[in-house]
């Protein structure tokens, strides 16, 4: 496969981080800019809203620019954004410096999965668009460790100078190795949101909007969760968090394994079923260090176990809009992200951080019933022409 789609998904990962760096430093945040635990978390909130709306707005938006000169524009505002956190005096600042980032950061993925795709020779596209999701994924898993060893150790604005220094050195490898790119007609958002009309679809992406709504309703707060249950030293929490990061990238890889072995629907089923069980048993596994961290593995591996399944159901449910439906997904995801970070806020404010996990769970749970509407939906005759009529409309 062409090494320069391993550059794209190396530049999706240094982005990516920024979404839930501050997750693990939300104590040092909180402190520094004088503002409570759960405001600090409407940072994530507001970062995963403007990523879910940006992409699809601004890749129609710039549909006609070349994608390298694109490209490397939308590196510049993140860097911007990123160099704006470093020297945030106040709350205000943050928020808007998390826009700017967040923006150009949804921008740069959607256009590291096309630019990919195109790259990639026939044989070989699905593997280039998986390989730019391990790179978003792997972010996402392993930037709160990252960010949690630099800001113990000198600040939580230190997260945001490795981010900037690493986002430099990507906007340099872009321009030595990546070509110039001509534009392709953009698909319109009023086609992109045509393709919903299935009730098979929507459910299908609720799915991932309730799942991680649920998953960030504790994950978004996780470091004052296991400070408050098991009281840890920022040494042994950030081991926790490293751990935490291996096992959801491993996950991923059981994943797919899963859905090869026993088809996309039973692995949707059977991934969100237990994760439900164990994010409840979360709380009660405190009682121990040893326990709380085997129950915390699992729970981290079967939270991104799901994508390939997800992935893989949405291009076997509507064939004839697999790309839009692996964008939209994307977006759901980061809805999903968004109110359970927003969710997990409210919980502490009215409560504790020891009941997040339970309040995820009704999530989950929801999860799974929008999973067996969505497997079990049955197009009518008009429907399915419809589908068709979009298909060739589409094409």
């Amino acid at each position: 496969m062409n090494y320069k789609i391993y550059i794209l998904a190396i530049a999706c990962f240094v982005t990516g981080m920024v979404e839930l760096i501050v997750g693990g430093i939300l104590d040092l945040i909180s402190k520094d800019l004088h503002i409570s635990l759960s405001a600090a978390g409407q940072l994530i909130t507001l970062y995963s809203i403007v990523f879910a709306l940006s992409g699809p707005l601004l890749l129609t938006a710039t549909a006609r620019m070349e994608r390298k000169r694109l490209y490397q524009s939308a590196l510049l505002v993140f860097i911007v954004g990123n160099v704006l956190s470093m020297v945030s005096p106040n709350f205000m600042t943050m928020v808007i410096a998390r826009v700017l980032s967040a923006a150009s950061s949804a921008l740069i993925t959607v256009l590291s999965i096309t630019m990919a795709s195109r790259m990639a020779s026939e044989e070989y596209k699905a593997r280039a668009i998986g390989v730019i999701f391990m790179g978003v994924s792997g972010s996402l898993v392993l930037g709160v460790p990252l960010g949690m060893m630099l800001g113990n150790a000198f600040g939580w604005r230190a997260p945001f100078v490795m981010i900037t220094v690493l986002s430099v050195i990507s906007l340099i490898a872009i321009q030595l190795f990546i070509p110039k790119t001509a534009p392709e007609a953009a698909i319109p958002l009023r086609r992109q949101l045509a393709s919903l009309k299935s009730g098979k679809i929507i459910f299908g992406q609720l799915i991932s909007v309730l799942m991680l709504t649920g998953h960030l309703t504790l994950y978004a707060y996780l470091t004052p969760f296991l400070q408050e249950t098991l009281h840890l030293s920022p040494s042994v929490l950030s081991l926790f968090y490293l751990l935490f990061g291996i096992a959801a990238v491993l996950g991923g890889g059981f994943g797919g394994w899963v859905t090869d072995k026993f088809g996309a629907e039973k692995s949707i089923l059977a991934i969100v079923g237990v994760f439900a069980v164990v994010m409840f048993l979360m709380p009660l596994s405190t009682v121990s260090l040893y326990v709380c961290l085997v129950v915390m593995l699992v729970w981290s591996a079967l939270s991104w176990s799901i994508s390939p399944s997800m992935q893989s159901y949405l291009i076997k449910s509507a064939p004839e809009s697999s790309n839009i439906q692996q964008s939209l997904n994307s977006s759901a995801s980061h809805v999903g992200i968004a109110v359970g970070s927003a969710v997990g806020g409210i919980v502490i404010e009215s409560s504790s951080v020891y009941y997040n996990a339970w309040v995820g769970v009704v999530f989950v749970i929801l999860a799974l019933a929008s999973a067996v509407t969505s497997i079990k939906w049955k197009p009518s005759r008009k429907a399915a022409s419809e589908a068709a009529a979009a298909a060739r409309t589409l094409h």
